[in-house]
């Protein structure tokens, strides 16, 4: 059976109603995850008051070494 290792990134939506991310800086650590293994299986928004978004969450997951 398969088991598997996850790791959660977390990036800031800035802007004053929030929801703007550095899509180029996301890219690059999207690039790096890849590199070391991890698999992006998600990704959502956390809203705070009318519909703005606070963060952006993606998550990770990548085959665990059995020791």
């Amino acid at each position: 059976m398969q088991k598997f290792e996850y790791h959660l990134q977390k990036y800031d939506a800035t802007g004053f109603w929030g929801g703007k991310v550095d899509l180029a800086q996301m890219d690059i650590e999207f690039n790096r995850l890849g590199r070391d293994g991890w698999e992006l299986v998600s990704t959502f928004d956390t809203n705070s008051s009318y519909g703005q978004s606070r963060w952006i969450v993606a998550t990770f997951k990548r085959p665990r070494a059995i020791a």
